[in-house]
């Protein structure tokens, strides 16, 4: 009985020895088999498990894209919406800025025009001072210049001028012609 893989048996060579790179015909079909269920299980089990990990990462690398793309358009609207922010802190610390001069300005107006008034005050209780004390001298000078022209004129007349009235009388009416600018004309004029 002759083998059914007869044609696929290798020949020995002429001495008889078999070739060991020629494979036998067993091993080829053998092989064959053997890929061939080795295909189908990659195919069948393998396979489908690559290609849904495969589009697992795709749609995650997709979904973290759009994610990535959403974030940057959020960020890309913070940044505007900070940036109008920025822009108005900015207009408003001008606008701060300008009211506080303006309102230095006029606290200083305000100080200086107080200021005026309390020197125009202290000036003009100054002034009255003066005149009260100027008014206070002439009354003092007035009395002790009476009491001497009183004393003097006593002396040139050759008489008391004790009489307190007529010496008053007198006192006034020199003191009137002294201001007046003229001097009594021949003699005292006492009465």
């Amino acid at each position: 009985m002759q083998a059914p893989f007869a044609p696929l048996v290798v020949r020995a060579s002429e001495d008889g020895e078999l070739n060991p790179l020629v494979p036998h015909a067993v091993e080829i079909v053998l092989s064959l088999i053997v890929f061939g269920i080795l295909f189908l299980l990659v195919k069948k089990f393998v396979v489908p498990s690559f290609e849904k990990t495969y589009a697992d990462r795709t749609q995650a690398i997709e979904g973290g894209l759009a994610a990535a793309e959403t974030k940057q358009a959020e960020a890309d609207a913070k940044l505007a919406e900070l940036e109008q922010q920025l822009s108005e802190a900015r207009h408003e610390a001008a606008r701060i800025r300008e009211e506080a001069r303006e309102q230095g300005a006029s606290i200083i107006s305000e100080m200086r025009e107080q200021a005026q008034t309390e020197a125009t005050r202290i000036v003009d209780n100054g002034k009255a001072q003066i005149e009260a004390e100027r008014q206070q001298a002439v009354t003092s000078l007035r009395a002790e210049v009476g009491a001497l022209a009183t004393g003097l004129a006593g002396r040139i007349v050759g008489e008391s001028l004790e009489d307190d009235a007529r010496q008053s009388r007198v006192v006034e009416r020199f003191l009137a012609d002294l201001e007046s600018g003229s001097a009594p004309a021949g003699g005292s004029g006492v009465n």
